[in-house]
């Protein structure tokens, strides 16, 4: 059985910088405008391209420009200046405008159709194909069967999300966050109002003449569960052999707006469960096991999505924020590394720390290390513990100075 492609988010260098040591075959990331988390702060520059081709390069891996928001009259310039600067850099560009679509083929670019562009038929996948997409992002509300039939029917390049959080809209596509704060989820700037409480008060049709209400209430009643328009995150890692078998080229990990802990974990999960598969030792029990794994980083409740039915029987929340079995605590900065003792060392700004904690240290060039402290070094003292504004050295893999190292803090599963 064919591999599929294991394609990760990256928001900044750390979280790419994760994803290729994590094993992911291909990235996808934005440059802080016309992409669909454009307001999220975690985009790269067009003076980034060539490191980011670099990187990808040296691990074999592809690399993707996300240019999925619609595009406004006006901004043509702008966007084929974009896609001119990617092209020497990037394998593809994913796109949800025909006018982007447009600007590709002129600029002689590859171009995969995004999901916003609701593609859920085998009729237009071969209609996007016939127009030069070299692979199509299928709606997320096309169930396992559907995706099969349209592998097979078209012959076509089919991407899939496998893994992160859903949008209560078709595709995405939603006017929620444009009518309630003027930021259009269209163009990458949702304020995600689903995920909010909602309050319900009576008003009253009837006035005085003066406009004042007849019979006025003061009374609100909140909505429970508040969660009413909150969807489940996606978790695919009990089915990936389902997916597989179904003939998905590349299996998409949402996420550009998380953190570097979340890609490495759950790109480290996906190419386990991925390899096991192709290998034939994917059991339930190592499912099991890699869907524990993803569950200590930032997670809603976990769903099979739309891929068994839509719409979900039990496709919202009922927990408002995130069920994740682990948080980081910023501890402090890497000061020093080095080389030969393969030592750091580390300035405590926040949270003190003391041999058996676990830790993470995060850095553009380093990307994410996890371990497990052992004995710390002041000098000639073993300290029992490093207190904030003081400084220690212990071992570590390779790091750099202005790296940020985390307290990992165990929580109970929600």
């Amino acid at each position: 059985m064919e591999k599929p492609e294991i394609l990760s988010p990256a928001g900044d260098f750390i979280c790419l910088q994760a994803a290729l040591d994590a094993g992911a075959d291909a990235v996808y990331f934005g440059l802080g405008t016309l992409n669909m988390r454009a307001r999220s702060g975690v985009n790269f520059s067009p003076d980034d391209l060539p490191e980011i081709a670099a990187r990808c390069r040296t691990h074999g891996a592809k690399a993707y420009l996300a240019l999925n928001a619609l595009m406004f009259e006006g901004e043509t310039r702008k966007v084929a200046d974009l896609i001119a600067a990617a092209k020497p850099y990037v394998d593809a560009v994913i796109v949800a405008d025909w006018g982007v679509v447009s600007l590709c083929k002129k600029a002689g670019v590859p171009f995969h159709v995004s999901t916003q562009m609701s593609v859920s038929n085998a009729e237009a996948v071969r209609f996007v194909a016939a127009q030069g997409a070299t692979r199509v992002v299928l709606a997320r509300e096309c169930t396992l069967t559907e995706v099969a039939r349209i592998v097979r029917e078209t012959g076509v390049e089919i991407e899939a999300f496998v893994h992160g959080a859903q949008c209560v809209a078709e595709s995405g596509r939603c006017l929620m966050s444009h009518v309630t704060f003027g930021k259009s989820a269209c163009r990458g700037e949702c304020h995600q109002p689903c995920r909010r409480r909602f309050v319900v008060k009576a008003i009253d049709f009837y006035s005085d003449g003066k406009g004042n209400p007849v019979h006025d209430a003061t009374t609100e009643f909140e909505v429970e569960p508040h969660t009413v328009l909150s969807t489940k995150d996606l978790c695919s890692l009990g089915f990936v052999d389902k997916l597989m078998a179904a003939g998905i080229a590349s299996f998409k990990i949402e996420g550009r707006a998380r953190n570097a802990d979340y890609v490495a974990t759950c790109t480290r999960a996906y190419r386990r469960a991925v390899d096991a598969v192709a290998d034939g030792t994917y059991t339930p029990a190592l499912a099991a096991e890699l869907t524990r794994d993803v569950s200590r980083v930032f997670h809603r409740e976990f769903s099979d999505g739309l891929f068994y039915g839509r719409p979900g029987a039990d496709q919202f929340t009922s927990v408002e924020n995130s069920c994740a079995t682990t948080v980081k605590r910023h501890a402090g900065i890497v000061r020093d590394y080095f080389m030969k003792a393969g030592v750091a060392q580390v300035f405590i700004q926040d949270h003190e720390l003391r041999p058996g904690d676990e830790i993470q240290i995060h850095g553009a060039t380093t990307g994410v290390v996890e371990l497990t402290l052992g004995e710390l070094r002041r000098d000639a003292e073993r300290p029992a513990v490093a207190a904030k504004g003081t400084w220690v050295t212990f071992a570590a893999p390779r790091c750099r100075v202005g790296d940020k190292v985390f307290y990992v803090e165990k929580r109970e599963a929600k």
